[in-house]
């Protein structure tokens, strides 16, 4: 390799590492993806609401607020027949959108449906009324079946919980409310010792892992890139609101002597896994998250 080619490749690597950095790859406000995400609500005619007491098929329902919701039962999805539908709250529905119906809980809501059957969880906002049939809890749109995995057999027993503080933020976003989640303290950081060409963090030249050890993985583990940031601050409050989907880390690297940190989930045996954490960043808002091999 020339000399040309060498420098070059250092100076697209930096360009690269700098163009992860903006602002825009991420949402790392405590707030600002919640106020992104009521915008996108509103823009569809959705609005936060409760709603009345209501009876179908003979039962009454009481719609209320609930931030201690856990229940675990039966889920079943709903696809085509109700597409571009209103949904209870007035968005269109979705069914490739991770949106959910429940019978109860506010509109919208964000919870944590977990398969008990394969382990695999989604994070989900809810936006419709129902499921009413055989005592089901929560009904799911197409893509959420998907990635839980159990669309083609139709149902699965779940857990659901409600997220409390990211279902307050988004409320008091809709009603043009302030509200702040909750800040975590950063983790310490290991000291870097030399200029690196490398992102990966067990090759440690100049790179490492923010956080109080090692970390180590199985060679060509799958991982979710969320995004890259010249302040551990930024990575960190990123870090923290994916904390939910899956475990994040943040690695470190210098290159040229300027530091740069990167948010991960992972590591995941299989590229399916990774998918699955993918979809739910991605409806987070963090459109540019991508599966990375290393």
């Amino acid at each position: 390799m020339t000399d040309f080619q060498h420098n070059w490749g250092k100076i697209l690597l930096v360009v690269a590492l700098f163009s992860l950095s903006a602002c825009t790859y991420g949402r790392i406000g405590s707030g600002t993806g919640h106020y992104s995400q009521a915008t996108a609500i509103k823009g569809q005619g959705g609005s936060y609401k409760i709603g009345k007491p209501y009876k179908i098929m003979g039962k009454w329902y009481y719609p209320k607020e609930d931030y201690n919701y856990s229940e675990v039962g039966t889920a079943s999805w709903y696809g085509k027949d109700f597409h571009a539908k209103k949904t209870a709250n007035g968005e269109k529905y979705d069914m490739n959108a991770l949106t959910a119906a429940h019978r109860t809980l506010p509109l919208p809501s964000i919870v944590k449906v977990t398969n008990l059957e394969n382990g695999r969880s989604l994070v989900l906002r809810v936006n419709d009324r129902g499921p009413y049939a055989k005592n089901r809890i929560i009904d799911i749109s197409k893509r959420g079946a998907q990635l839980l995995g159990y669309q083609q057999q139709g149902t699965a027993k779940v857990r659901v919980e409600v997220l409390a503080e990211e279902s307050k933020a988004l409320k008091a976003a809709l009603l043009g409310e302030d509200y702040k989640l909750p800040t975590a303290k950063l983790k310490p950081l290991e000291v870097a010792s030399s200029t690196a060409d490398s992102l990966k963090p067990l090759e440690l030249k100049g790179a490492g892992y923010v956080g109080t050890g090692a970390i180590s993985y199985p060679k060509n583990s799958w991982f979710v890139q969320a995004g890259a940031y010249t302040k551990q601050s930024a990575a960190q409050n990123l870090s923290q609101q994916l904390d939910k989907y899956g475990a994040t880390n943040i690695y470190y690297v210098t290159v040229n002597g300027q530091q740069f940190y990167r948010v991960r989930l992972g590591p995941y045996t299989h590229k399916q896994e990774a998918e699955v954490a993918l979809a739910q960043v991605k409806h987070y808002g963090i459109y540019n998250a991508k599966v990375v091999q290393d």
